[in-house]
């Protein structure tokens, strides 16, 4: 698929490209993208060179990963504000995202993360998105749950964290709850076996 830009109110989301290497470098520095994340730690620049130059790209060219860098509109252009993307695995869609530090808490990640369910059920078929992060991550599901994901419940041992196993939290996103159609019929169930 060829990159597209999208925009929001307050913010680009752009395709992440190699000028963004020392912005992206220097966000990942922050203890609690580290803590929360998979990323490589410590994480050096060649892990921001190689996240631009090869796997951005590569996750555009064979439809698995759109990567988007966040700007704040109302800012100098260039202004990393925060992160989000959409992957796929398995039959389904995931959502990841995060913030620059000094950017936390004015809704950036929220309304980019809104902006690409949208674009992900409208314009790429999606029609379920997910939400996981590491049990305890109590800042993503502020995300997750502001731009309406449902929280479905906690899976065991279901990533590894450095040398161990975390739980985590997993949530979905429908098209519906963004008042948005289904491209297939939705029967769900009538009772839970619980």
């Amino acid at each position: 698929m060829e990159p597209v830009s999208l925009t929001t109110q307050r913010l680009l989301l752009r395709p992440h490209d190699p000028s963004d290497e020392d912005v992206v470098f220097a966000a990942c520095q922050d203890a609690d993208i580290q803590r929360w994340t998979d990323f490589p730690e410590p994480y050096e620049r060649q892990h921001a060179a190689f996240y631009l130059r090869e796997l951005v790209p590569r996750g555009w060219n064979d439809d698995t990963m759109y990567h988007f860098a966040v700007e704040d509109r109302d800012r100098e252009s260039g202004v990393l504000v925060a992160s989000v993307n959409v992957h796929r695995h398995a039959d389904t869609w995931g959502i990841g995202y995060w913030t620059v530090a000094e950017h936390r808490g004015r809704g950036y990640a929220t309304e980019a993360v809104l902006a690409l369910a949208t674009w992900s059920f409208t314009e790429r078929g999606v029609q379920r998105l997910e939400w996981r992060a590491e049990a305890g991550n109590r800042a993503s599901w502020a995300v997750a749950e502001k731009a309406g994901f449902i929280r479905e419940g906690t899976l065991r041992a279901a990533q590894t964290n450095g040398n161990s196993l975390r739980d985590t939290w997993v949530g979905a996103l429908l098209p519906a709850d963004l008042g948005l159609p289904f491209a297939l019929p939705y029967c769900p169930a009538q009772s839970d076996p619980g």
